[in-house]
């Protein structure tokens, strides 16, 4: 199924401050390298957090926390964010595979937040038997983790990865490895090995955010700073994107791996094996 790229107008900015968002019904605002960098926020996040107020919402590929977690940690730093306006990729990539099957053998790839996620919603639990290979950024990765995850897949289940990003910036401009670099790995060892991808620029969690806000889409902006993630999806969901460009950072990640440039609803996309 092919997505219309409708128009949309992009404005680029070089602080948080100069974002022009009074007009919007709905602001979607991405995490990292906008709001916060290694857990701090960054300047001009907690005016921004204020003038856009209800409006808001947090629209990221983060992997590791769920809504409940990530509210308390940015409570902590002076952005008090609800749960409900915070969507995930990780978060909404277990709760897809939950709704769509109800009980399903599952082996998570993760941080701790979304294994005990999966668990709430029902999904088992699976290290030899599993209908999916769920794949988030997971700080714990190993080479034996990975032959398991390839067996899993050579035994038919799904590989479902929750976002393509191959790193994201720490606040001296060094790549952090991210959930993309884990799904290189998969394709280092299986070439032809393909993926359900979720998180942007899949327009999924935009849709979502939009959805819970009761805002159309053209009454709605998305403040990114990555324009191959943030700028394709809001481009695909048909908003304005406002530009977040910082200083120009070594080895910054500008590139998702190429099996998503072309992105596609998460439910069309299907998972074959070596």
């Amino acid at each position: 199924m092919e997505l219309a790229m409708r128009a949309h107008k992009t404005t680029t900015i070089q602080w948080l401050g100069a974002a022009d968002i009074d007009d919007y019904a709905a602001i979607l605002c991405d995490l990292d390298g906008c709001l916060v960098s290694a857990g701090s926020p960054l300047p001009g996040a907690e005016e921004f957090v204020r003038a856009a107020g209800k409006r808001l919402s947090i629209v990221s590929n983060n992997s590791a926390d769920t809504s409940v977690t990530l509210s308390r940690k940015l409570t902590a730093i002076g952005l008090p964010l609800p749960q409900e306006s915070i969507f995930l990729a990780g978060e909404l990539t277990v709760r897809m595979i939950a709704a769509e099957h109800p009980g399903a053998r599952v082996h998570v790839i993760a941080e701790q937040p979304l294994h005990q996620l999966a668990a709430d919603l029902g999904l088992e639990r699976a290290d030899e038997r599993a209908d999916t290979v769920l794949l988030a950024r997971d700080t714990r990765f190993t080479l034996n983790g990975l032959e398991k995850a390839l067996r899993l897949l050579e035994r038919g289940a799904e590989l479902v990865v929750t976002n393509p990003d191959l790193s994201h910036p720490n606040p001296d401009g060094l790549p952090v490895p991210e959930t993309g670099t884990l799904l290189a790995a998969f394709k280092a060892c299986c070439p032809g090995i393909t993926a359900r991808v979720i998180g942007k620029p899949q327009p999924f969690l935009i849709d979502a955010a939009l959805s819970a806000a009761g805002v159309r889409a053209a009454d709605a902006a998305f403040v990114g700073d990555n324009a191959t993630t943030d700028g394709a999806a809001a481009a695909l969901a048909g908003l304005d994107f406002i530009h977040l460009v910082a200083p120009p950072m070594p080895m910054a990640n500008v590139n998702a791996l190429r099996d998503t440039a072309e992105p596609v609803q998460p439910a069309a996309a299907e998972a074959n094996v070596c």
